[in-house]
């Protein structure tokens, strides 16, 4: 009787995935997701996307309210330096990202819980390797306490 109790717990047992947020850049990493889905390219479920026109246009307090509002990771993806739509917002994105990874660790989330990367309209299967190396980097370290409002 102890046997069937623990089974039918162990089977009740929900098992911790986390939750990845990711901007996309509309123009180029949002399509390289399109493609990857279309191409039934297999990655992890665990991304959430937020489709953002550019990511040098996305505010950096977007990272920091994800991580808020309980995500485990967050991936923000544009077009490749060179290729942007609106000719340097990737660049200023760049700067600006580098800035926030210090800034979330001053916060006291580890850095391996942010990501940025370059991913083309093209690439498709290189967005599902983004998002599989990001998950599994993530579920590595756990779930993510939530940082507290001011």
């Amino acid at each position: 009787m102890n046997v069937i109790t623990n089974v039918e717990e162990k089977a009740t047992e929900k098992v911790w995935e986390p939750k990845i947020i990711a901007f996309l850049c509309n123009w180029c990493s949002y399509a390289g997701a399109d493609l990857a889905g279309v191409s039934r390219i297999q990655y992890p479920p665990t991304v959430r996307v937020i489709r953002v026109m550019c990511t040098g246009r996305m505010n950096p307090s977007f990272v920091i309210k994800a991580f808020q509002n309980g995500a485990d990771g967050v991936l923000v993806a544009g077009c490749h330096p060179g290729d942007c739509h609106y000719i340097q917002g990737n660049l200023y994105a760049r700067r600006r990202y580098s800035i926030l990874a210090g800034l979330i660790e001053f916060l006291g989330i580890e850095r391996e819980r942010f990501m940025m990367s370059w991913v083309s309209a093209s690439e498709g299967g290189k967005f599902a390797k983004v998002v599989t190396e990001l998950t599994d980097r993530v579920k590595k370290l756990g779930p993510q306490n939530q940082l507290r409002r001011p």
